[in-house]
């Protein structure tokens, strides 16, 4: 018996030695965080949409929205994004795409927050032609993310109005990354009838990261948003090519971490007891497979913290969203946040 438990111990450790060789853990690792959150209606209080798309934001609309409820809201969603931390990114992620904003001063709000001052997030946002009034943004923090550029890409080729896709280049840790950050069209009439305008919003999604690697080959491409679709619809899986599965995915293909979530039952929001995952976040091949001393995939989640969930009624359990049959809940969103994490090993310097 001692002698087989000696002969096990070694083969335990010769196997930690082979490992740790293999994904270079001799080195130090690094991390970093990618989310994506619905902030569910981020409207102020002013009316200033010259179309009058935002009256029921306002203190005479129909939601009666007024400063207690954009400040209640605002310390919401900042103690939510505080929340985004884990032991390997203690200061949370270095890039937070959001959606359903009404305009930049919101989210200079957001940001200005006691629970997120302390991370010096940075704004970038866009104004977009969308029907409902609506935007895309993006947070960065700039101690880990090094903004380079910025381009809008409009969706053209459907029969209304909807948010532009908004590309964002910089570096972390010295590699280029683009995130496109999106907010596809939404099911109405029916997610089989309205199909075709969400396809159309990720044929652009890809044509944009075509054209980044025609510029660059090697930079590492993020697709997030609220895509309105799940990783297994045609939008996602067929145009855009998003596989359940990172094995065999080329350099400039997309890998779709979230699949294999929404196959456990795990999703973002809810409707009539059916769980959805519309908030997606899907990377290159590159970011997917990538060598140990590069960014590369780790993990992926679903922020669905207890604190975010409904705890009454047939709500139990899903997003606690900030209304509900027109009565104020003081909620978060009626989406959870989702996250990716990617890891590399520094390998140490010789002396």
């Amino acid at each position: 018996m001692k002698r087989f438990l000696t002969l096990a111990l070694a083969l335990i450790a010769l196997f930690s030695v082979v490992y740790a060789q293999k994904n270079n853990l001799g080195g130090r690792r690094q991390m970093v965080g990618i989310a994506f959150y619905n902030l569910e209606n981020l409207f102020d209080t002013i009316p200033n949409n010259p179309e009058n798309r935002d009256l029921e934001y306002t203190p005479g609309g129909q939601k009666q929205w007024d400063t207690r409820k954009y400040n209640n809201k605002l310390r919401n969603l900042a103690y939510a994004i505080s929340q985004f931390t884990t032991p390997g990114t203690p200061m949370g992620p270095a890039i937070i795409g959001v959606s359903e904003i009404e305009n930049r001063s919101v989210l200079d709000d957001l940001v200005a927050q006691p629970e997120l001052k302390p991370w010096n997030l940075q704004v970038v946002h866009h104004d977009s032609p969308d029907a409902r009034g609506v935007d895309v943004g993006l947070l960065y923090n700039p101690r880990m993310f090094k903004f380079e550029r910025v381009t809008n890409h409009r969706l053209t080729t459907i029969p209304f109005r909807t948010r532009d896709q908004m590309c964002v280049v910089g570096t972390i840790g010295g590699e280029r990354i683009a995130v496109i950050v999106n907010h596809w069209p939404s099911r109405l009439g029916g997610q089989e009838q309205s199909s075709p305008n969400r396809e159309a919003a990720a044929a652009l999604s890809r044509q944009i990261a075509d054209s980044l690697w025609r510029v660059d080959p090697g930079i590492g491409v993020i697709i997030m948003g609220d895509l309105n679709d799940d990783p297994m619809d045609k939008s996602c899986a067929k145009v855009l090519g998003a596989k359940r599965d990172a094995d065999g995915v080329g350099s400039h293909g997309f890998y779709n971490p979230f699949w294999r979530k929404l196959d456990a039952g795990i999703g973002t929001l809810a409707y009539k007891s059916q769980w959805n995952l519309f908030d997606q976040i899907i990377i290159s091949g590159s970011l997917a497979n990538g060598p140990d001393d590069r960014w590369h995939f780790y993990r992926a989640d679903v922020l669905n913290k207890d604190f975010l969930k409904d705890t009454e009624g047939n709500r139990q359990g899903y997003p606690r969203r900030t209304f509900a049959a027109g009565s104020y809940l003081n909620g978060y969103s009626d989406h959870f946040p989702t996250e990716i994490l990617l890891i590399r090993y520094i390998k140490p310097t010789s002396k």
